[in-house]
Formats: C-alpha cells, structure tokens, sequence
C-alpha cells in the first residue's frame, strides 16, 4: 500500500537494500502544499511536514534525521586560452583542454533535526515494528533575507528538505523535496514608482556620405512591475534618414555569476514588441504599446555570487548601419503596485521636458467625464486653486513654452447643454436679465 498524498507535497523513495528489504516506502510530506507550488517561502516561515515509513516487518535503526540546507552555486569553466610561444617560430597557440575552472558558494540555510527517539539504556539501535510510522517535524527559517530560488545557465540558488534513515546493516536512504522560497520585492517602493526616460541619435552613413539623423525618444511610467502586466511604452521616432527603419521593443533578463573574481554574464531576451515600418522623412509615436511581461523570475539584487536583473529595450534596424538602442533598467518584483494608473505618470511628465510632447497626445481609451456638479466659474477656480508651480529644476529638464504642461486630454465631449440646474442650490441669487432681441 503507498500512502496518499493528501494536502502536502510528497517525495517517496522505493524499498531499500538490506535488512531483508524491510522498508517498503519512505516519504517526504510537506503540510503546506499551496505555498510550495505557489508563492513559495519567505525569511521567518515555518516550514512543517511528516517523514512517512512503512516497514514489511522489524527493523533495527540506528537513527532518522532530517536536513534543510539552501545555497547559491556557481560554476563554469573558462575558454582555453593561448600560450605565448608554444607554436612554431614563437606563434601563439590555443592550449588543449578546457581553461581553469571557477566555482563560488554561498550558505543561506543548515538546519539538522533528529527524528527519533534513543534507544533503550544498554542498546545502539531502536527497534521499529512493521507497519506504518509517522515522524512529523517543524523548523522556523531564518529571520534574515533569504535570496529567492533560481536555476540559470552558469549557476543556482536552490533550497531543500531531506530525510536520512540510517540503518546499522545496510547503506543510509534518503528522500528529499525541494523548497521554493522567494524573497518578496514591492514594487509600490518609492524608488520603483518613478518614470525612465531616455532619448539618443544616430547618423545614418558614413564619412561625408550621410543621409541623415535617426532620432529616439521613449519612456515608461515606472521601474517596477510584476509578472503578467503590460508595460505602456510611450515613444517617439524620427526617421530622417533615406533609409526604410522599423522601431521594436523587447525586454532583456541579464545574469551575472561572479567566482574567483571572475565574472561570467548570460543575457537572453524574454519578450518583444514589433512596430509599423517608418518611411524616409516621415515619425511614428507610441502611445503606450504595451509589452506583456512573461512568466520569469523575480529579480535577484542581493546574492553576491548571482544577479537577475531586467531592462527594457527600444531599439532601431537601420538597414546598413548599426542599430540604434535604448536600454531602460527594469525591477521584476512579487507584490503588485494598488492604484497606480496613467494618470499618476501625467503629473511627472512636467519634470520630463524632452518628453514634452506626451503631454499632448490623445489617450487610446478616453475616461468618462467629470459630474456636472464638479464643474465651476473660471472665477471661482481662480479664487480657490493657487497659480500653476513653476517646474521642478532638473538635470534631465531642457527649456520648453509653457503649454507643455497642460494636462493630458482624458475626457469625453460634455454632457449636452441643459438650461436647466440639475443641482440647484439652497440660496437663490435675484439677479436682472436682459435679452437681446
């Protein structure tokens, strides 16, 4: 018989040698299913389970122990590199084999427990009847940050439980079950609120054969987002080239390993966005082109030896000539940004003067307009509302007239004109009317 899996995750290992193969089944079962499929574990958790054995009859044991360990490893082996002189007349030739080897650890977990009782005064081992047992077991993680679970190209941070039956007549067996643990990063952080900017030229040609500038300029609204939401890019290209060029964006997972103080980088692309073609003398806006974040993990910024990180790329294919990029860092956290919306990022568009044009572009999904009863005499608006503040002085500011800094249009048409008060007011002011006929 196997025992059922129920609610928590199960890792089972077959019978074992010796002993006449006594063991029929030894498993691994964690309580809380849901978390280690789902969020994971973070610092502080407690992580709770049983070690399950069925035996086919007694069995002697000499103990039964369980293990939780976490680490970052890396690994990888360096290009052979070239020996001076080792060729004919002193040449330089390539060394056979692989290069040297480097490798770096990094502890995060050791917990040991022991999961049986001692034996008898006078005895070494413990006598177990056949049938099944159960052995459950609870441990606390750490309080300090634990780094978030991850396995790349030169290198992992993983995390496991394992239980160890020692047997005196036969080899130890194990079972084991991984561990995900995450290490949460809220992306509502000030410094993952605020907007990314960037703007860059290039000259199409060479020597005195140009046929023009490529221009760029792009934004986002914030740094941070989380798996499965859309980024609004917001772009503007300029194509005075003679060249036929085609704007696309991507995003970019970078990893960085670092043993021996060498340093290795894995960089592959996780997502893309493709745009119109744009003829010679002719612009293309984006008014927030969205590009889906896939399924990836979190970003990784505090492991010493490991590093995730992301960036958004909006990049231009100009037919014979190097492509003209823009590279905007990005911050993949686990908690999602309450509230944030577009109209949030039209208030800091002020301090982005060479963005200044956003301000004036059309929204895609215009809003509902506002309730008549909030609309007021230009008199009274100017009696209540202080002047309009001079912009912020900033490094990235460039001078610019002041109907940059009018705000997006959102709204709708008004409602129709009515001559009568739908929200009349308690007070009724006499006042003389006079037509015009």
């Amino acid at each position: 018989a196997r025992f059922p899996r129920g609610r928590g995750a199960m890792a089972a290992a077959g019978p074992g040698p010796g002993a006449g193969g006594a063991v029929k089944t030894l498993a691994l079962v964690l309580e809380d299913e849901a978390r280690r499929g789902g969020g994971g574990y973070c610092s502080g958790d407690t992580v709770s389970g049983q070690v399950l054995l069925e035996l086919a009859g007694p069995l002697p044991l000499r103990g039964l122990r369980l293990e939780a360990a976490g680490r970052a490893r890396v690994a990888w082996s360096e290009s052979p590199g070239a020996v001076p002189g080792a060729g004919t007349w002193g040449v330089a030739v390539r060394a056979p084999g692989p290069g040297p080897r480097r490798e770096a650890e990094v502890r995060y977990l050791d917990i040991r427990q022991s999961l049986l009782r001692d034996p008898p005064e006078g005895e070494e081992n413990l006598i177990l009847l056949d049938g099944r047992h159960e052995f459950p077991f609870s441990f606390q993680l750490p309080q300090e940050p634990l780094v978030t679970s991850f396995t790349g190209k030169y290198g992992s941070i993983q995390y496991y439980v394992k239980a160890i039956l020692e047997r005196p007549a036969a080899p130890d067996q194990s079972v084991q079950t991984e561990l995900q643990v995450i290490s949460h990063i809220d992306v509502s952080s000030p410094a993952l609120l605020t907007p990314v900017l960037r703007s860059q030229e290039k000259m199409v040609g060479c020597w005195f054969f140009t046929s023009g500038p490529v221009s760029l300029s792009a934004k986002i609204e914030r740094k941070g987002y989380c798996n499965g939401e859309a980024i609004p890019i917001y772009a503007e290209i300029e194509n005075c080239s003679s060249r036929l060029i085609v704007p696309k964006a991507a995003i970019f997972q970078t990893q960085t390993y670092l043993a021996s103080g060498k340093t290795k980088t894995f960089r592959q692309m996780v997502a893309n966005v493709r745009g119109n073609h744009i003829a010679s003398g002719s612009t293309d806006t984006w008014n927030g082109k969205t590009l889906k974040i896939p399924p990836v993990s979190p970003s990784i910024l505090d492991c010493c030896i490991i590093r995730v990180e992301y960036s958004l790329a909006v990049y231009i294919h100009i037919p014979g000539a190097k492509k003209l990029m823009i590279e905007m860092p990005l911050v993949i956290g686990t908690i999602p940004c309450i509230g944030f919306s577009s109209r949030n990022s039209s208030i800091t568009s002020q301090f982005s003067m060479d963005m200044s044009w956003l301000a004036l572009t059309m929204p895609e999904h215009p809003e509902a307009p506002p309730n008549y009863a909030d609309v007021v005499s230009e008199e009274e608006f100017s009696r209540h509302v202080p002047a309009y503040p001079p912009p912020i002085d900033c490094e990235e500011q460039l001078c610019c007239p002041v109907f940059a800094y009018i705000q997006e249009f959102r709204f709708q048409p008004p409602p129709l004109y009515s001559e009568i008060d739908p929200h009349p007011t308690d007070v009724e002011e006499i006042q003389p009317v006079s037509f015009m006929l």
